[in-house]
């Protein structure tokens, strides 16, 4: 791989993490438990290893877009979604969770950002093998997407924390939301009906801006009204 296409295919994850960084203007998170969420959240890509092994076991069969639209909506939601999201979940779950500077909401958007973007930069970087024109499609397509999935998330799981007669709903609730972004994102990317793919697919990825966008404005504006 060279350095050109390493840089395309990481440039869009620095960008993200930034933005997220930047929008956390008050009692910014510590650099190092940042830095620790995305490496964990890099290392969570080798959950979908257990796919491969559903696969050899013969529990589950291999996908291609010859299959009907039932399994492709299966593979979609189950094999790629909820194994992808339980696995950042996980993460964010089990370390930055417990973290003592995860204390307010918005804390909740901007770990679940940096574990999807450890995610998302490493699945990237293996994509992106297939050259310079896959990182750019990606760096405006898949990247942002995970994105907008971590803050469905993390926009509940901040919640969780703070309110803990409703913890369990709240994440239950995050995970869920992440899992039907990212299904119905893939599933389009998968269908046979090309326009319909790519409109499907952009609907979806705009949909989840625009949400994530207002979660992170909600977030934000009870954080100012905690500060004052």
């Amino acid at each position: 791989m060279s350095v050109i296409i390493l840089i395309a295919a990481l440039l869009p994850v620095v960008l993200i993490n930034t933005f997220i960084y930047v929008r956390d203007k008050k009692d910014r998170e510590p650099i190092k438990e940042l830095v620790i969420s995305f490496i964990l959240g890099s290392l969570s890509i080798f959950f979908i290893f257990i796919q491969v092994i559903l696969r050899e076991l013969k529990l589950i069969g291999t996908w291609d877009n010859s299959q009907s639209t039932q399994d492709i909506f299966l593979h979609a939601f189950i094999e790629v979604a909820l194994v992808e999201e339980l696995a950042k979940y996980l993460v964010l779950r089990g370390y930055s969770y417990k973290r003592k500077a995860f204390n307010e909401p918005f804390d909740g958007i901007v770990y679940s950002v940096m574990v999807s973007m450890g995610f998302a930069g490493l699945e990237n970087i293996f994509y992106s093998m297939q050259g310079i024109g896959t990182a750019i499609l990606r760096a405006f397509t898949a990247v942002p997407a995970h994105a907008t999935f971590a803050v469905a998330m993390g926009y509940y799981v901040g919640l969780a924390k703070f309110n803990p007669e409703k913890s369990v709903l709240y994440q239950f609730v995050g995970v869920v939301l992440a899992v039907i972004f990212h299904g119905f994102y893939d599933f389009f990317l998968m269908s046979n009906e090309q326009i319909g793919m790519a409109m499907g697919a952009f609907v979806t990825l705009i949909v989840g801006i625009v949400l994530s966008l207002k979660a992170i404005k909600r977030h934000r504006a009870i954080k100012e009204m905690d500060l004052h």
